[in-house]
């Protein structure tokens, strides 16, 4: 990316928002421009200035970070600017929550600094991102739902059978090259299909795919068949 990637820091907890805030400031290509305290603030502060990436924690008091992402999202103003979840809590409510709220990622704390800061990347150039522990948890949690608590699948109708194996694939948290491998097709050509899902989905980005695979039983059923 040309311009620097422009990244606002909430978390309740000073020294950790001051960690981070330092990390991302001596990392090439990455400038911090605010913190936030709580969730409010933190929306707060993304209408002020506009960053490319909010560091998000859940738990904050007041407004958490799920109801601070929705905020920041479902707002024209502040739409444009993606949300990565940094939490050290990584219970199924939370991840189905943020992602609900339109977060384009999800890592833990504890993960190394080079992988934040990849993250950190990754959502700010559009893509989306989830640690594969997280997604083989969602895949786990979904499968034991009763069937009843689920969309009817509806929304999946006007989707080829490609499309399908295409997003259970998205789904299970393989990128566009593992599925390129796994399906025998080029990059260009997974692209396209990642594009129809998007569109056909509506869908804003990748995790929106995910949550739509999970809602509508896809991946279960997925799972079940042995695909």
């Amino acid at each position: 990316m040309s311009e620097s990637v422009r990244v606002l820091v909430a978390d309740d907890e000073p020294l950790l928002r001051g960690s981070f805030r330092v990390l991302v400031d001596t990392a090439p290509g990455l400038t911090a421009v605010g913190e936030a305290s709580d969730g409010a603030e933190a929306v707060e502060r993304t209408r002020l200035l506009r960053p490319d990436v909010v560091l998000m924690d859940i738990r904050m008091p007041g407004t958490d970070g799920i109801e601070a992402t929705r905020a920041i999202v479902d707002s024209p103003a502040t739409a444009g600017t993606r949300v990565l979840i940094l939490t050290t809590f990584d219970l199924d409510e939370y991840v189905y929550g943020a992602l609900r709220a339109g977060a384009a990622g999800f890592l833990l704390k504890d993960t190394s600094p080079g992988v934040l800061l990849a993250g950190i990347r990754t959502v700010a150039a559009g893509e989306s991102l989830l640690a594969p522990s997280v997604t083989r948890r969602l895949i786990a949690e979904f499968a034991r739902l009763p069937h009843t608590h689920r969309a009817p699948d509806t929304s999946l109708d006007g989707l080829t059978g490609r499309e399908r194996e295409v997003l259970v694939l998205v789904a299970r948290g393989l990128s566009n090259a593992d599925i390129c491998e796994y399906l025998h097709l080029s990059n260009g050509t997974v692209k396209t299909y990642i594009g129809r899902l998007l569109s056909k989905l509506r869908a804003r980005d990748r995790a929106q795919l995910v949550i739509s695979a999970y809602e509508s039983g896809l991946v279960s059923a997925a799972h079940r068949t042995g695909a």
